[in-house]
């Protein structure tokens, strides 16, 4: 039976969880607004449209939406496009799932613009059978219905579909949907890992030992 994976990108394939919330904090620290304990922890899911309506309704943030995604994107862009790097094994894993016949893909909050540059740039673009943005979608990786819909689009059924994530509240969203649910260690959720651990089916420190699930 084939195996699908589908992979979170920030924080998961690329070590770009500290440039990630800076693009977002930067916008409270503009507007001078405290930023809340917990914060990341909610808005990872929610990407960039998400976390702009976010800021909006639940903090008051007094920029529009169209000015905050441009703030996010002069911060970010140089950094995806020229800087982020592969988490340490990625590169291989991918590699060596390829090889035994697993459909790998891509299911993240960060927009095409970031997101396909620097998968390029670091070359495993091409590994993927699909790279999709919750853009693709019309919503986040908080609601159950983008894996069903994710799955739906790479032909997998969910009992057979394997999702990485470093966020909790992915995890737990796509455990709700039916996919089996590997968590990813990143320093930045360092607070939650024990929680994702008891959560999830299997728990990754580095994919430069890690097993197929």
């Amino acid at each position: 039976m084939k195996k699908f994976y589908i992979f979170d990108f920030d924080g998961t394939l690329v070590d770009s969880m500290p440039y990630w919330s800076e693009k977002m904090f930067n916008i409270l620290r503009s507007a001078c607004i405290p930023i809340p304990d917990g914060l990341l922890k909610i808005i990872t899911a929610l990407g960039d449209k998400g976390t702009a309506k976010y800021f909006k309704d639940e903090l008051n943030v007094p920029y529009s939406e169209q000015e905050m995604f441009e703030m996010m994107d002069a911060y970010a862009l140089p950094k995806y496009r020229d800087e982020i790097p592969l988490k340490n094994g990625v590169k291989q894993y991918l590699e060596k799932c390829k090889e035994e016949g697993i459909s790998l893909n891509v299911l993240t909050a960060s927009p095409h613009k970031m997101l396909d540059p620097c998968l390029k740039r670091c070359g495993v673009f091409e590994l993927f059978d699909n790279v999709f943005s919750c853009d693709d979608f019309n919503t986040t990786k908080s609601n159950p219905e983008i894996y069903l819909k994710t799955c739906e689009r790479i032909g997998a059924n969910v009992s057979d579909t394997v999702f990485f994530d470093d966020n909790i509240i992915a995890c737990k969203t796509a455990k709700v949907a039916g996919l089996k649910v590997v968590g990813v260690y990143d320093k930045t959720g360092e607070d939650f890992a024990e929680e994702l651990k008891q959560l999830c089916d299997g728990y990754v420190l580095s994919f430069a030992d890690a097993d197929e699930f």
